[in-house]
């Protein structure tokens, strides 16, 4: 068991604290989007960044906000809340209307929000399913035939998968010509070029060097670029171009992340 920094209970304590006052008072409770319910806190992720790789806050990576994390109510991260507010103001929601969606990894507050606008067809995908509900997928070989859905989404998927250039591929390959993609992923302002090396393979040389211990790379300003490869076109929507009003604090997100939009 990895020790507890006396960081990590200060960060939790305080936010903990903070979030009790807010309870008491009234003022300046947070608000989750997922389950459209009002909390005196997002609760952290391991700790915050107190206790994150030292390199990950140099390097200034994009992805999630460890100070203000999970929902502890429904347990939404923020990125969960994040994809929410781009799909709703973005009309891409309303858009699933009648069409087909693969989801890998799919979040248990956005499943029900997305099938709720009736979609045709909703598959819940996943390498490791934990729920009957959920097949056995491997996103760089989709069994589905070329075209077959409208919208992709892996909101967090692309620095697991082994291979992204096969991973990239088969998400062109199975969305139709209107499609889109929604490839959320963690990436960095302070690398020119996208890190991976296949021999870094122990779980604590990946957590110093990629953020995480399952990652498998930490993408770089190229990181469009990568995804993109032959199959895909960028077409990233930043916060402040549709989300401005959306106050990063009170609503839990990271307004430095882009919705990262990609078509055929």
């Amino acid at each position: 068991m990895r020790p507890i920094k006396l960081t990590q209970w200060v960060i939790s304590g305080g936010v903990l604290f903070a979030g009790l006052v807010r309870a008491i008072t009234g003022q300046g409770l947070r608000f989750c989007v997922v389950c459209q319910h009002h909390v005196p806190a997002f609760l952290p992720w391991r700790g915050g960044w107190a206790a994150a790789p030292p390199l990950m806050a140099a390097l200034h990576v994009i992805g999630s906000d460890l100070d203000h994390f999970a929902c502890p109510r429904c347990g939404a991260t923020d990125r969960d809340r994040h994809l929410h507010w781009y799909l709703d103001r973005s009309g891409i929601a309303k858009s699933l209307h009648g069409k087909r969606v693969l989801h890998f990894a799919p979040e248990k507050g956005l499943v029900s929000w997305v099938a709720s606008f009736e979609p045709a067809e909703h598959v819940l995908a996943d390498l490791y399913p934990q729920c009957d509900d959920i097949r056995r997928i491997d996103l760089e070989s989709i069994p589905f035939a070329d075209g077959y859905f409208d919208c992709v989404i892996a909101n967090h998927v692309l620095e697991h998968v082994g291979s992204l250039e096969r991973a990239t591929r088969e998400i062109g390959r199975v969305l139709s010509s209107s499609g889109i993609a929604l490839l959320q992923t963690p990436w960095c302002k302070g690398l020119a070029r996208t890190i991976e090396d296949p021999a870094v393979v122990s779980p604590e040389a990946r957590l110093q060097l990629y953020g995480q211990d399952d990652h498998v790379r930490l993408f770089g300003s190229d990181v469009y670029e990568r995804i993109s490869g032959d199959a895909l076109r960028a077409e990233p929507v930043t916060h402040a171009s549709l989300l401005a009003d959306v106050d990063p604090d009170r609503y839990g997100v990271n307004p430095d992340e882009d919705l990262m939009l990609f078509r055929r």
